[in-house]
This record gives C-alpha cells, structure tokens and sequence, in this order.
C-alpha cells in the first residue's frame, strides 16, 4: 500500500515539477516583446505608424473639419472686427491700420488653418528626434531570461515535498496569467496614445481657427499644449523603459527564482503604472488640459 502511495506522490511531484518549468519558459516572452517594441511603437510619427489611418484621418480632416473651422473662423473674424470697432470709440477714434491689421490676422487665420496637418507634423517630427536621440541613451536590454536557471532549478524541485511544489505550481499560474495582463496593458497604453493622436489631430482645424482671437484663443492654445504633451509623452514613455530596463537586469535570479520571479512581476507592475502615468503627467508639464 504505502508503495502504491509513495508512486502516485512521485507522479504528482513531476507532474506539478513539470508544470512549473513549463509555466516559467515562457512567461516572459510575451513581456519582452512588448516591452522591447515601446521604443519602436513610440518613436513613429502618426503618418509613418500606420499609413492607411493617416490618410483617413487627413482626408476627414480636409473634406469635413476644415469647411466647419472656415466657418467658424468667419465668426471668429466678425466677432474680433466687432471688437476693434468698439474699442476705438465706435468709430469716433478710427485708424486705418486697425482694419490692416485685421485683414493680417485673417490671412494669418487662414494660412494656420490650412496648414493644420504641416504644423501637428512638425511638432511630433520633432518629438520624434527627441526620442531618437534619447534611445541610444536610455534605452538597453529590457528581456527578462530565466532559461538557463530552470536547468539548475529542477534539481532543487525533486528535492522538494509535495505541498511546497503545489503552492510553487499555483504560484507560478498566477504568475504566468499577471504576465499577459500586463502584456495587454503595455498594449493597450502604447497603441491607446496612438489612437488619441489621430482622434486629437483629426479635429485639429477647429481649435487653430480661434487662435488670433484673445478671448477665444485659449482655445487653439490649450490643443497646441495638449499636441506637444502628446508628443513628448513618447520621451517619459522611453525614461519609464530605461528605468524598468536597469531594474529587471539587476535581479539575482540565480539565488531564489521564485523570488526573483515575483521581484520582475513587481517591476512590470511598476513600469505598467508608469505608463499610465506618462499621460497626465505630460499634460501637467506643458499645462495642458
């Protein structure tokens, strides 16, 4: 009988050793590529990351938002022409000058709003070389390697009682399952900004049609704020990388794997909270809201 027991626990202990092997293999392998396309993903301009969507984007943007900020602009114009009559006295202290003026903010007006797109591009062209220039700084080898300590770790395992195994086994599950959650928010986070870029670049005429005025150019103002705050995240977002890329190389995963395991699920914890961070702390450097 006790024969009988002493070969099924010594089943169940492979079964639960080569279940925890299994977990750990490859549990960081999709971490690491998501981890190691960021500096890729948020180094592209809107035009080069997905070329199909920017032309849609630019299209709606030339052949609906344009005719409605033409609009507007209209009634922004009146309402400033309105305002320079007023404040000369209703016309009792005119000056010519004022109406050159005038016609010089419409043109600038005009010449703003079609030139919408050149001017988005310019600002993440140039948050683009800000982030080319901080990659080769910041960024090193963010992948998490454990392959050659599993080799090592399975004779610890046999060594080990059943009990421990299991709750090493349900570990390394939950472990495993963080790991793509994680995985997804990465995702989510990088491609998530991408998409507000086209949603915020779309609409871009509107606001730049009141920038000329001074009560309603809080307006364009705060988008041009929130395009640069967009494009600059990309550079928090690389820091948040090279920081998470120091940390992770720096565990002694030799010593106790198990520990070291839950230590880089820590770190990409963090570095997931980073992420989200990066948004509103942006918004918060450039003052935009």
């Amino acid at each position: 009988m006790q024969s009988i027991i002493d070969s099924i626990t010594e089943w169940l202990k492979e079964l639960l050793i080569s279940g925890i092997t299994s977990n750990l293999s490859g549990m960081f392998d999709t971490v690491n590529s998501k981890v190691g396309e960021i500096a890729g993903e948020v180094g592209k301009t809107p035009s080069a990351w997905n070329g199909g969507v920017f032309s849609m984007i630019q299209s709606l943007s030339d052949n609906v938002i344009i005719p409605i900020a033409g609009i507007i602009l209209t009634f922004v114009m009146c309402y400033e022409l309105i305002q320079m009559v007023i404040e000369k006295n209703n016309l009792h202290d005119i000056e010519t000058f004022m109406f050159f003026k005038w016609i010089f903010k419409t043109f600038v007006a005009v010449l703003i709003i079609t030139n919408t797109f050149n001017i988005i591009m310019g600002i993440f062209d140039m948050s683009q070389h800000v982030v080319s220039n901080a990659a080769g700084v910041i960024i090193s080898d963010t992948n998490i390697d454990i392959t050659t300590v599993i080799a090592s770790m399975e004779e610890r395992l046999k060594e080990m009682d059943l009990g421990p195994l299991l709750g090493l086994w349900l570990q390394s599950t939950l472990i495993g399952i963080t790991m793509h959650a994680l995985s997804i928010c990465i995702f989510v986070i990088i491609y998530g900004r991408m998409i507000e870029i086209y949603l915020m670049t779309s609409m871009g005429a509107i606001p730049f049609a009141t920038m000329v005025n001074r009560e309603w150019g809080g307006m364009g103002q705060n988008y041009l704020r929130a395009m640069f705050a967009l494009g600059f995240q990309a550079f928090l977002i690389m820091v948040c990388v090279g920081i998470y890329a120091v940390l992770v190389q720096s565990i002694a995963i030799d010593e106790d794997i198990i520990k070291a395991v839950w230590t880089c699920v820590g770190y990409t914890v963090l570095l997931c909270f980073s992420l989200f961070k990066t948004s509103s702390m942006a918004k918060s450097l450039f003052n935009a809201h």
